[in-house]
C-alpha cells in the first residue's frame, strides 16, 4: 500500500485557516464551556437556560416555534426537555387547540431557577462582549444571516 497523500497539507491548512464552520464551531464550544462553567450553581447548563428563556412568553409556546428558535429539530427538544421536566422546572400540557400538539411552559420553580441564571449570564455576557475587538452586534447579525 502506497502512503499516498490524496489531499495535500496545505489544503488541511487552508480549511483549517477558512472554513467558516470549523470557527463557528470553535467558537460556540468556547462560549458554551464559558457559560457552562457560570452556570454551574443555578443547576443549569448554557444550552437549559436558552431552552428555558425560549419559553419565558406571555403564553406557554408550543414545540414547534421552540425547536426552530433554537435550531433543534422535535426529537432533540424533547429530548432536551426530559431533565427540566424531571427537577420540576419545565410542565410540558397539552396543546387546547390541537390534541396532538403540546405547549411548554415554565413552572413556578423554573421561573425562579431562570431569574436566579439571568444576572450570571448578564455578566458573563457583558464580559465576553467587552472583550471583543470588533462589533458584537456585527458578529450577531452575521451568524443570522448565515444561519437563515
Amino acid at each position: 500500500m502506497s502512503n499516498q497523500q490524496l489531499i495535500p497539507y496545505s489544503t488541511t491548512l487552508h480549511v483549517k485557516d477558512t472554513c467558516l464552520c470549523l470557527h463557528a464551531q470553535r467558537a460556540a464550544r468556547a462560549l458554551a464551556r464559558r457559560f457552562d462553567t457560570a452556570l454551574k450553581p443555578t443547576g443549569l447548563t448554557n444550552q437549559q437556560f436558552s431552552l428555558m428563556m425560549a419559553l419565558n412568553r406571555p403564553e406557554p409556546p408550543p414545540m414547534g416555534p421552540v425547536a426552530k428558535l433554537l435550531a433543534m429539530d422535535r426529537t432533540t427538544l424533547t429530548a432536551a426537555l426530559k431533565p427540566l421536566s424531571a427537577r420540576g422546572w419545565v410542565a410540558i400540557e397539552p396543546d387546547p387547540k390541537d390534541k396532538r400538539g403540546k405547549r411548554l411552559k415554565l413552572t413556578p420553580e423554573g421561573m425562579a431557577v431562570l431569574a436566579s441564571a439571568l444576572p450570571i449570564w448578564r455578566e458573563v455576557h457583558a464580559d465576553i462582549e467587552a472583550g471583543m475587538t470588533s462589533d458584537p452586534q456585527a458578529l450577531r447579525e452575521s451568524l443570522l444571516e448565515v444561519s437563515r
